[in-house]
């Protein structure tokens, strides 16, 4: 596949929250438990109505989250990029998948079973605990999604995830992990009203659209508009 990326078990695993201070030999017999799972474009890793029995790392392309509604709409959940894991919650519920997930891009993922982190965490405690700490944080994210979605405009959501990674003050540039359709849904927003936003923000002189790319001319304006 084209794209194969460079590939070590141990160190992917390492990179992890969880795993960053677990012993050598823990990491070890981990790592040995993993398989690859090598994924094209479009391809699902998780169908919704599928029992879930491990945790994927992603390791290139993003992947993304979602459902569908009725009437077949999509909608985004989560884009999980290169170095980060998905479907940890899942993998103890021992319920069904209530999201797909699919590849965006040709990738890989590394793909943690069940029993190997449940054996892990029996022989040491505070692997329990920054498994806990980390659903946390997950779910700590997925609320503040929720309060953005009901408090902000369209506008301020579009604002803040371009600063999300801004530096302060002046220029910066943010290129965008995927389509803008698919960002539209993460952010609850149709990919026309999207657009639309993008293009208000250049009128006002406070971007430049290059394709995926949006140029922020000034850090601190933007953070300060206030809308139409």
């Amino acid at each position: 596949m084209a794209g194969q990326v460079e590939f070590s078990a141990e160190r992917w695993l390492q990179r992890l929250p969880l795993f960053s201070e677990i012993d050598a030999e823990s990491l070890a017999r981990l790592a040995a438990a993993t398989r690859l799972k090598p994924l094209a474009r479009g391809e699902l890793a998780l169908r919704a109505g599928d029992p879930c029995e491990a945790f994927f790392v992603n390791l290139g392309q993003p992947i993304k989250l979602y459902v569908l509604a009725a009437n077949g709409n999509e909608k985004v959940i989560e884009l999980i990029g290169p170095g980060h894991s998905f479907a940890e919650a899942l993998m103890f519920l021992g319920r069904p998948s209530p999201v797909n997930a699919q590849a965006l891009g040709d990738t890989q993922l590394l793909v943690l079973p069940r029993q190997a982190v449940l054996d892990a965490m029996a022989a040491d405690q505070r692997l329990a605990l920054r498994m806990l700490a980390g659903l946390s944080r997950r779910l700590h994210g997925l609320v503040s999604d929720v309060q953005a979605y009901a408090l902000q405009s369209g506008v301020q959501r579009v604002i803040g995830y371009l600063l999300r990674d801004a530096g302060d003050g002046g220029p910066s540039m943010v290129e965008l992990p995927v389509s803008k359709g698919t960002l539209a849904s993460r952010l609850s927003l149709t990919p026309e009203y999207f657009s639309r936003v993008l293009r208000e923000l250049e009128e006002a002189g406070l971007i430049l659209v290059e394709g995926r790319r949006i140029h922020i001319q000034a850090v601190e304006r933007l953070a300060a508009y206030p809308g139409p």
